[in-house]
């Protein structure tokens, strides 16, 4: 697949699924535990960060 068609992908997750799109992308690891924390209190929260995360330039 290419870089286009994965980010495509993992921006549709973001929006079913946010947790699983960040859990993917950065493991189990803190900013795992506050995705779930913001999807529970809120669907458009855990969205906005799922998006931050999967989209975000890692160094």
């Amino acid at each position: 697949m290419s870089e286009g068609s994965k980010k495509v992908g993992m921006i549709i997750l973001c929006i079913i699924i946010p947790p699983l799109a960040v859990f993917i992308r950065r493991g189990c690891a803190l900013v795992f535990w506050v995705n779930i924390v913001l999807w529970i209190l809120g669907w458009i929260p855990g969205v906005i960060h799922a998006l931050w995360v999967v989209l975000k330039r890692d160094p």
